[in-house]
């Protein structure tokens, strides 16, 4: 990209910043004003009219990328009269085309990019183009041609041919022999996986059923994608599901690895961190949604076990709990009717046989799993009686042989449930789990590591050294969550600390990506480089996330363009299997429609509670209660000067809204921006 620095147009003699930050650009702008609209007849041009204002982040980008690069304006300055306007100085302006825009079917927001008659005219317009095109979206200089190209050849059918010329641009997006991955693909992609899900059972169909959360993650996304309550629903069954199985561990809390059969009765009995870590976040967004009180329980009883059973002495988290005790798989966790009724009496033990599927023949192998599948009856009295009961039963399970209790401290798995922890403990308020993450969090910063780089593994004072790839994107995305709901700075600067590393140590450059193990891992023939996911969701995947919040929260566009590359290289190669890849899938969502919320001002902690509350998997909240808090070359620095008594700054899918000054407008702003 090459940059005209001595080229000066007509925006030098402007009042307003927002026009002067574009006085150098090589784009030869005119301000609003009769000679431009007699300029733009006597050449017989159409006016490419762009209108934003100084602390739109998502202005200064397309500024950045298409105004001050000499090839793209050169062919602005060919095809188009080119006016600029601040939307601040000129609010009569803006809402005439804004109205327009929305008129025309589009999505509004600044940048506003509209194209209009020489006449001045609306005929056609959007928002932030990239300059290259990218997941489905054509690149400017297209859309520059294209449009200029209907103007000159077809001037007199431009109404009717906006349909001609959207398909048009939709064949420029998605070039032939180039794999394209954007929103059209990703809600195709949905509906072909719900159609996958068991309308009685919950879960992709069949047996064994598999908890799946990232699946279950791409769903909900693709609910808050297009409203379709179908989405959410099929992720709530299968959750509801889950929750009332015997997948679920009714007296202690916590999900084991999977159900053998379909109506996720019996249980492979081990029970992993990751999965518990991810199903916890899983549960809160259902809650925040549906405030179904069975979500928030088992949430709840999942962090008590995590609490009592899964934490080491130092704080973090062990790796998992054995299927098997004195050499039975379950025997820890099933029952007679008879051991019930001994403990708890003929009348109380029939109440509970009843409500949790307890009978004198069994429901496995002649024993009891516990388990609520069937619809007994349920009352306020009932579940408080019940509580009371599954206290003594699981007083008395103590005593039993315990299953084996793995205690190694994985960096990956931990970095997935102190997140979760993060991301749980915002949404149920629950400062405690908070806690609870940040010293596990504290542990593996201080035990785990060497400089700048993570071990993978650590048990008894002896540390597996060099991590993997999983082990800085579990991490890196902990140090994000911890730092987004604290805004506590050193965990944003340990998470770039680790990003470099990563980079440093993994970097596949063909693609982009990250091999599993590091350049200087000495006892590997070659090095792994999966990209599928497995359990746990792919580290490329993780990473990808990762990066797109690192691109708001520190400001620098580098990393975003690398998850750009990152998130193509990957996806067009697995185009052909796109289920393997859902994590990626859903660091795609994110890319294109996560909301940036950035906060300004010394009193905004309302706002930052209100911006914390909506759903993490689509939000990234930066805090800047000053411009001192924030790097000097950090683009939200101009939105501190824009409201020094406080406001929220929301850009969602690269359009920003008007700053929000009620904590209870920033849903609702969001909402609207999408």
């Amino acid at each position: 990209m090459t940059h005209n620095t001595t080229h000066t147009n007509r925006l030098a003699s402007a009042t307003s910043p927002y026009l002067l930050q574009h006085q150098h650009n090589p784009v030869d702008w005119w301000q609003w004003g009769p000679e431009a609209l007699a300029e733009a007849k006597r050449s017989n041009r159409p006016i490419m009219l762009s209108v934003g204002y100084a602390a739109c982040h998502w202005c200064h980008v397309m500024a950045h990328e298409s105004f001050e690069d000499d090839a793209t304006a050169q062919v602005m300055n060919e095809l188009f009269v080119n006016i600029k306007v601040d939307r601040e100085e000129r609010p009569d302006i803006d809402q005439i085309y804004m109205n327009a825009l929305h008129l025309l079917g589009e999505q509004g927001g600044w940048p506003m990019t509209m194209f209009l008659t020489p006449s001045a005219e609306p005929v056609w317009g959007g928002t932030y183009f990239p300059n290259v095109s990218k997941f489905g979206r054509p690149a400017f200089k297209d859309i520059l041609r294209e449009v200029s190209r209907m103007f000159r050849e077809e001037p007199a059918k431009i109404e009717q041919n906006r349909a001609a010329l959207l398909a048009r641009l939709a064949d420029k997006a998605r070039p032939a022999g180039k794999v394209t991955i954007g929103l059209k693909e990703l809600d195709a992609a949905a509906k072909q996986v719900g159609n996958m899900f068991d309308g009685v059972h919950g879960g992709l169909r069949g047996a064994p059923k598999f908890p799946q959360p990232f699946i279950l993650e791409m769903l909900w996304r693709a609910g808050l994608r297009t409203g379709d309550e179908k989405f959410f629903k099929t992720v709530e069954h299968s959750l509801e599901r889950m929750c009332e199985g015997g997948i679920y561990d009714h007296l202690g809390g916590g999900f084991s690895r999977y159900s053998v059969d379909e109506r996720w009765l019996v249980p492979h009995f081990e029970k992993m961190l990751y999965d518990n870590a991810l199903l916890l976040e899983l549960l809160a967004l259902a809650w925040q949604r549906s405030q179904n009180d069975l979500f928030k329980t088992r949430a709840r009883e999942t962090v008590e076990w995590l609490a009592r059973e899964m934490t080491t002495p130092e704080g973090a988290f062990a790796a998992s709990l054995d299927a098997d005790s004195e050499g039975e798989e379950g025997k820890f966790y099933v029952w007679s009717k008879n051991e019930i009724v001994e403990l708890i009496g003929p009348e109380a033990g029939g109440f509970f046989a009843w409500h949790y599927d307890v009978s004198d023949d069994g429901n496995f192998e002649s024993h009891n799993i516990l388990n609520r599948l069937q619809s007994a009856p349920r009352s306020a009295a009932n579940e408080e009686r019940l509580t009371a009961l599954r206290a003594i039963l699981l007083d008395a399970r103590a005593s039993r042989v315990r299953p084996g209790l793995d205690d190694k401290v994985l960096a990956d798995w931990n970095g997935l449930m102190i997140a979760s922890l993060v991301n749980a403990g915002v949404a149920f308020d629950e400062p405690s789990w908070l806690a609870m993450a940040k010293r596990a969090f504290d542990f593996i910063a201080a035990n785990m590591t060497r400089d700048d780089r993570l071990g993978h593994s650590w048990r008894g004072g002896q540390l597996l050294f060099p991590g993997l790839a999983s082990d800085f994107a579990a991490m890196i995305r902990a140090a994000l969550a911890l730092h987004e709901a604290t805004g506590d700075h050193a965990l944003l600067e340990q998470a770039l600390i680790w990003q470099r590393a990563l980079d440093a140590h993994y970097t596949d450059p063909d693609t982009g990506g990250y091999y599993w193990s590091a350049d200087d891992a000495g006892d590997l023939l070659l090095r792994p480089h999966a990209t599928a996911d497995d359990a746990t969701p792919n580290p490329n995947a993780v990473a990808a996330q990762n990066l797109v919040r690192l691109a708001v929260l520190s400001g620098a566009d580098k990393w975003r363009d690398r998850a750009d590359r990152l998130i193509e290289s990957i996806l067009s190669a697995a185009a052909q299997n796109l289920f393997s890849h859902v994590a990626l899938l859903n660091a795609l969502d994110l890319r294109l429609r996560g909301a940036e919320i950035v906060v300004t001002g010394a009193n905004s902690e309302a706002l930052v509670a209100a911006a914390l509350k909506l759903p993490f998997i689509e939000r990234i909240v930066l805090r800047a209660p000053t411009a001192n808090a924030l790097p000097v070359t950090h683009p939200a620095r101009d939105k501190v000067a824009a409201a020094p008594s406080g406001a929220a700054f929301v850009c969602v899918g690269e359009r920003c809204s008007l700053p929000v000054t009620d904590a209870g407008q920033i849903a609702e702003a969001v909402q609207t921006m999408r």
